[in-house]
């Protein structure tokens, strides 16, 4: 009896012991925000996105003759230069960066290889248009099929895609305007895959950006096709040539698709990257082709005159050690979710500060990637950018038994 009156006694205690220690250990959830302006903490809620500034271009100071035009840089989204980005129009075969975003999102998640066999559909070999003629009887790989659609523009190619992805280009359409929407896309709607002149089949230079830029920062190996300039495909017998000139003739130039028709006329959206700063400028209903070539570079030019890329640190990078309750561990690392770089313009006097927004300890269980706080980079009080901190690794939560063990241990070396 006296033995279980114990075991009682100290099973009570332990318990007691086990709460007092989860509430001794219950996070102060006040958010502290560092500037390193002030070099004071400061209780602060901060959030912020931006898509324009004030130094935003909305005159047409370049002159284009193009019926809406937009740039952008790739990192932040910012918006550089706006003529009628939003205004509705033809899009012709830029459509296929949407197909291209969706073709990239199967294969960089497993769900197609670059090695998958696929075959040409009646529907793809019956396409018009820009194509490299498939036929029925013969298959491509998915790398084949990329290097066709990035520089041919082969509509064939892109049906065939859409068919093996989804079963049907009606379908792999709806697949599209589902991402369009997801992305904010508001003046896109898709009626194909390829381009080809439609009824309602519309977006803006501006959604034409939003979603290149999808592309390229999410997916980047699409650059190791849209920087082709000339190539083959069946064993040399096919001759490719990219459609977008400036992939031979303008420095730094990534891609990215060019398309055209007699309604739409001449479209592009155009991506470079010149001392780390990445570029993406969209020319819509240009009157000629010389024309939407020589107005997209002029909008590349005016990005790199005047503005320039800061880096303050890479992906993974280390920002501070956090303190983790009741968890296997004691400490995990806050690290950089991206790269963090800010836009800055050039003629400008740029004091650019950062406020790291972070608790000062967390609860158990962590998983690795978990948002733990973030980093607001400021260029003269206004926030410009923003750059999420994620745990570093996974912390297990510490259960009873655990907790008991950790407590003997303890206790073994205060009374050894």
């Amino acid at each position: 009896m006296k033995f279980r009156n114990t075991i009682i006694i100290f099973c009570f205690f332990i318990s007691f012991i086990y709460i007092f220690s989860t509430m001794a250990y219950a996070t102060d959830l006040t958010t502290y925000v560092w500037s390193n302006q002030s070099s004071k903490l400061e209780t602060k809620d901060v959030s912020a996105t931006l898509n324009s500034s004030d130094d935003t271009v909305t005159n047409n100071s370049l002159g284009l003759e193009s019926g809406s035009a937009c740039l952008i840089d790739m990192n932040t989204g910012l918006v550089l230069y706006d003529h009628n980005m939003h205004e509705q129009l033809r899009p012709a075969s830029v459509t296929k960066v949407m197909s291209l975003l969706l073709i990239m999102e199967a294969v960089d998640s497993g769900r197609i290889s670059l090695t998958d066999q696929v075959p040409c559909t009646e529907d793809a070999a019956a396409m018009g248009g820009s194509q490299i003629w498939l036929d029925v009887r013969e298959t491509l790989t998915v790398d084949e099929m990329l290097k066709a659609i990035c520089v041919v523009s082969a509509n064939d190619c892109v049906v065939a895609m859409a068919d093996y992805l989804e079963g049907s280009q009606e379908a792999f359409v709806e697949k599209m305007n589902e991402k369009a929407k997801e992305l904010g896309m508001n003046d896109t709607c898709f009626k194909n895959c390829h381009g080809i002149d439609e009824d309602g089949h519309v977006t803006s230079s501006y959604d034409i950006a939003v979603m290149s830029r999808e592309l390229l920062l999410k997916h980047p190996s699409i650059t190791n096709y849209t920087t082709i300039w000339m190539d083959t495909l069946r064993d040399g017998k096919s001759s490719l040539v990219n459609t977008n000139k400036l992939v031979r003739n303008y420095s730094g130039c990534t891609g990215l698709k060019t398309g055209s028709t007699s309604l739409a006329l001449y479209n592009l959206s155009a991506s470079a990257t010149r001392n780390d700063l990445s570029l993406i400028a969209v020319i819509m209903r240009a009157p000629t082709s010389s024309i939407r070539f020589n107005e997209a570079q002029k909008l590349l030019d005016y990005g790199f005159n005047n503005y320039s890329m800061t880096s303050f640190g890479k992906k993974g990078d280390v920002i501070k050690e956090i303190t983790v309750n009741k968890g296997t561990s004691s400490k995990v690392n806050a690290v950089l979710e991206n790269d963090a770089k800010i836009l800055t313009k050039k003629s400008n006097n740029n004091e650019i500060s950062q406020e790291v927004i972070l608790d000062d300890s967390i609860n158990a269980p962590v998983l690795q990637g978990q948002k733990l706080g973030q980093i607001n980079y400021s260029i003269n009080g206004s926030v410009v950018y923003t750059v999420n901190l994620i745990a570093d690794r996974d912390v297990e939560s510490l259960g009873f038994f655990s907790i008991t063990k950790s407590i003997f241990k303890k206790w073994f070396y205060l009374f050894r």
